[in-house]
């Protein structure tokens, strides 16, 4: 008897302007930013005081995607400079009965298209964990 296919969650990791967005769309439609929070009319319009809106919207997102429609493969990209950022998504994961594969993006691929100052990344960088 064949066993039916795991649905998956990809939780894609790394620092501004590493390919995150991009890798994201090569594996599946179903692809989740905090970033998609701040698109309004086509523009990337960034607010900081909203960036935790922002990210409780992503999770809802993907617990409406392995919820209601069962999406086989799912990815979640975000910085998660912080492990702890990823634990409401794991959390999904278990719930959901998805398997978890975590990708973390190293270097510069492309140029980071949210003007995100170098001095940023820096701190991201230094603040990184494994």
């Amino acid at each position: 008897m064949n066993k039916p296919s795991p649905k998956r969650l990809i939780i894609i990791r790394g620092l501004p302007g590493s390919g995150k967005s991009t890798f994201g769309r090569l594996l599946t439609d179903e692809v989740y930013e905090a970033d998609m929070y701040f698109m309004q009319s086509g523009k990337y319009q960034y607010d900081k005081d909203k960036i935790a809106e922002a990210h409780k919207w992503c999770q809802a997102q993907v617990k409406k995607a392995m919820f209601h429609t069962h999406a086989p493969l799912i990815a979640v990209s975000n910085t998660f400079v912080r492990r702890w950022e990823m634990d409401a998504y794991y959390d999904l994961a278990v719930i959901h009965r998805y398997e978890v594969t975590e990708i973390t993006l190293t270097g510069r691929i492309h140029p980071n298209i949210h003007g995100v100052p170098d001095e940023v990344i820096e701190r991201m960088r230094n603040s990184w964990e494994r």
